[in-house]
């Protein structure tokens, strides 16, 4: 695992995971930390999944601003004021900063949005599935954790793509409130998205092996060239 490289050429950086043979993968999976954090949270999830996922390459960049709340972490836009209009802004702002570096991993590795699958954590949910509704063409598959869904009010007017997402969340989650699983998939089944839920009883905002096993399976499904011919 190289932790200390760009992962792309772009103006984002962080660790990834490439594949154990030094080929060129066949499937790029990006994972997009939650607030406070970097790509260091959510990069050790790589070598599990890439046991079964051994075509795929695995990146998980910094958000492109310091935590405002914290003197340490990322962010990938303000959680200062959670007013709804006031969090999409800020997404917003920052789509083209994420969209710019999926196109440049893409083209590095002459992949398309069908080798993609973007995963995100709490705050990086929330920006996986933003980003992932609104780029030109569909990626292969959005799963996210302990998140929630932002824009949905819009959603039905300003949805791109309809990519498979799978939802995984604690019921118990202090942070993000479980509810926000319900509304997210209702908003997205809405808009004609193909959804799947997985609560978690007792669960507060994490991730546990579960959801990690659910996540597995949904990018093996949707990422078949990531799995290789001898799986």
């Amino acid at each position: 695992m190289d932790t200390n490289r760009p992962s792309s050429g772009s103006t984002l950086f962080g660790p990834r995971l490439a594949l154990a043979s030094g080929g060129a993968p066949k499937a790029l999976v990006v994972l997009l930390h939650g607030v406070g954090a970097d790509g260091q949270d959510l990069i050790g999830m790589a070598p599990h999944w890439a046991r079964y996922l051994p075509e795929a390459e695995f990146l998980a960049p910094d958000g492109p601003e310091p935590c405002d709340m914290a003197p340490y972490g990322r962010q990938w836009f303000s959680l200062q004021d959670r007013t709804p209009s006031v969090m999409e802004a800020g997404l917003q702002a920052t789509l083209p900063i994420v969209n710019g570096f999926l196109d440049q991993a893409l083209a590095e590795r002459g992949l398309t949005d069908a080798d993609l699958a973007l995963v995100g954590f709490s705050q990086g949910t929330m920006t996986s599935l933003y980003t992932a509704l609104r780029r030109p063409r569909p990626c292969a598959a959005v799963v996210g954790f302990s998140g929630a869904l932002l824009g949905a009010p819009t959603l039905a007017r300003d949805i791109v793509s309809r990519p498979p997402v799978l939802l995984v969340h604690g019921e118990a989650d202090p942070v993000v409130p479980f509810p926000a699983l319900a509304a997210a998939a209702q908003a997205l089944r809405g808009a004609g998205v193909e959804v799947e839920t997985l609560a978690r009883p007792d669960l507060g905002h994490g991730i546990d092996p579960e959801g990690l096993v659910a996540g597995l399976d949904m990018l093996r499904r949707h990422l078949p060239q990531a799995v290789g011919p001898s799986a």
